[in-house]
C-alpha cells in the first residue's frame, strides 16, 4: 500500500514534472516569481539600487528568466530555488541590467505588479549585506504566507483564541506578551492558552515547511529550508 506523502505536490514538483511542457513550466514559475519578487527587490536594493531601477531590474529578471526556460535544466539536487534565484539577480545586475533597462523604458509589459509598501517595510528590517537581505527577505515572505494560511483556517473555523491574539506570538521582530495577561484578558487560564498556542505553532510549522516545500524537492529538504531560514531571522 503506497505511503501518503508529506507534502501536497508543490510548484517546484509541477516544474520538474512539467519538463516537456514549456506552458506548464512557465505558469509554475510565474506563480512563484509572483511570490517570491520581494527578496530579489530587497538584494537590488542593498545593491545600491534606487527603488525605480530595483523594480525595473526586477521585472526585466523575471520576464527573461520567463523567456529563456530558466528551470528545463535545474537540478534540485544540486542547489535550491532560493539560491538559484539569488545567483540569477546578481548575473543578472552585473551583466544585463543597463541594457534591459533601456529596452523597459522603451515600453515592456509587466510580469506582476509591486506592492512599493510592502517593500519599504522590508528594507528596513533587512540583514546588512545583500545575499543576508535577500535571506531575511525570502524567510519573511515564507512567513507571511504561513501566517495567512493560518489565519484564514481559523476564520473558517470556530476557534476560541482569536487568531489576533495568537498572532501576536508570532512576530519575530517582536518579545511575544504575556501569557498571563494575555489569558487574563480572554477569561481563560494561562494553561488553556499555552494549549491553544502549541497547537497553533505545530499547525504552522506545518504551513510553513508546505511553503519551504514549494522551493526544494523533498520533505528533508524542506526541513533543512525551513532551519536556514529560521537562522537567517535570527541575524
Amino acid at each position: 500500500m503506497p505511503q501518503p506523502q508529506l507534502f501536497p505536490a508543490t510548484r517546484w514538483t509541477l516544474i520538474l514534472a512539467s519538463r516537456n511542457s514549456s506552458a506548464e513550466r512557465r505558469s509554475a514559475l510565474e506563480e512563484l516569481l509572483a511570490t517570491y519578487w520581494k527578496p530579489l527587490y530587497v538584494y537590488a536594493r542593498h545593491c545600491g539600487f534606487s527603488d525605480t531601477d530595483a523594480q525595473d531590474a526586477v521585472q526585466g529578471l523575471c520576464t527573461r528568466l520567463l523567456e529563456r526556460e530558466f528551470l528545463r535544466d535545474l537540478d534540485p539536487e544540486r542547489g535550491r530555488l532560493r539560491s538559484y534565484l539569488r545567483t540569477a539577480m546578481r548575473n543578472y545586475l552585473h551583466n544585463e541590467h543597463e541594457r534591459a533597462h533601456a529596452a523597459k523604458r522603451g515600453g515592456g509589459a509587466l510580469v506582476f505588479s509591486i506592492d512599493e509598501d510592502t517593500d519599504k517595510s522590508i528594507l528596513t528590517t533587512s540583514g546588512s549585506t545583500p545575499e543576508a537581505a535577500y535571506d531575511r527577505a525570502w524567510a519573511l515572505t515564507a512567513f507571511r504566507k504561513a501566517l495567512d494560511r493560518l489565519e484564514a483556517e481559523y476564520r473558517s473555523s470556530r476557534q476560541k483564541t482569536p487568531f489576533e491574539v495568537v498572532a501576536r506570538f508570532f512576530d519575530p521582530a517582536q518579545e511575544p506578551p504575556s501569557i498571563s495577561e494575555t489569558a487574563t484578558s480572554l477569561s481563560i487560564s494561562g494553561g488553556q492558552l499555552r494549549v491553544a498556542l502549541h497547537r497553533a505553532r505545530a499547525r504552522f510549522r506545518t504551513l510553513l515547511l508546505e511553503e519551504a516545500a514549494d522551493t526544494v524537492e523533498t520533505s528533508t529538504s524542506a526541513e533543512d529550508e525551513v532551519g536556514e531560514l529560521l537562522r537567517s531571522l535570527q541575524q
